[in-house]
Parts: C-alpha cells; sequence; structure tokens
C-alpha cells in the first residue's frame, strides 16, 4: 500500500492534473448551485426555471452526477442564477 499524499481526493483518483484541476472547479460549482438552491428553498422545478434547465439536470445537480456537467454549463447555470463566480491562477509551487 503507498503512503501517497495528495491536495484533495481529484488529486488522488484522476489519471492527469489537467483532469483533476477541471473536477475541482466543477465540484466547486456544483455545490455553490446546491447551497444556493438550498438556501433559498427552491424544489427542484422552481431551479430548473431560475437556471434555464430541465427538472432533471437538477435533480444531476443535486446528487452530485458530477460527470453529467461540463465546466461551461456549472458557469452558465451559476450566472443565469445571479451568482458571480471568479477564477485565480496562481503559478505551481516547485516539488
Amino acid at each position: 500500500m503507498s503512503n501517497n499524499s495528495f491536495n484533495s481526493i481529484w488529486d488522488a483518483i484522476e489519471d492527469t492534473q489537467e483532469e483533476a484541476e477541471n473536477m475541482k472547479l466543477r465540484s466547486i460549482l456544483m455545490m455553490a448551485l446546491s447551497k444556493h438552491i438550498k438556501r433559498n428553498e427552491l424544489s427542484q422545478s422552481q431551479a430548473a426555471q431560475l437556471f434555464r434547465v430541465t427538472q432533471p439536470r437538477i435533480s444531476d445537480l443535486m446528487r452530485g452526477k458530477i460527470n453529467l456537467f461540463s465546466l461551461d454549463s456549472l458557469v452558465n447555470m451559476a450566472v443565469t442564477a445571479g451568482l458571480h463566480v471568479e477564477l485565480r491562477v496562481h503559478e505551481l509551487e516547485a516539488a
């Protein structure tokens, strides 16, 4: 058994750093959207109307089906819901 240390679960399970970073961003957006729905006590139908998607799409979001969502679609949903999306880019530190 290996004693590797990872910064996130995505670093541990994805094949490439690029895939891990994409999954991290998607998971952050999905959590923010889910929190927005819960905080505003929206039904899935209400959230679907607000985000301009279908109710089954909201169901997938709430169930955490991350592989069904692109980064673009999540950003679009967030902005449509009135959320501000911000991205920061940092240089990687040498290991």
